[in-house]
């Protein structure tokens, strides 16, 4: 909710307001949470796409927000998690 305020107050300035949603993601801090590689395997098995996101993925979202192409939207959620928000 805080993005769409967000993006409701400041969009008259000219400044997009975005939110990134990612599954989860393998990293060195995650690799010290307590059974993170069973979550990581439960998150491959209920992908729709069966994949892990990677941080990569998650930086081309955020370069995408950031761009041209997507100069027309604000307020947005982009779920980067291999569909895994669709599966409940």
């Amino acid at each position: 909710m805080v993005k769409r305020y967000l993006a409701s107050e400041l969009g008259p300035r000219g400044i997009r307001v975005h939110a990134i949603s990612p599954g989860p993601v393998s990293t060195r801090a995650s690799s010290g949470l307590k059974e993170f590689d069973q979550l990581l395997e439960d998150s491959r098995a209920r992908s729709p796409l069966g994949e892990l996101v990677e941080i990569d993925d998650v930086g081309a979202g955020a370069a995408f927000l950031a761009s041209p192409g997507a100069r027309r939207m604000t307020g947005t959620i982009l779920h980067v998690d291999a569909g895994l928000n669709i599966t409940g």
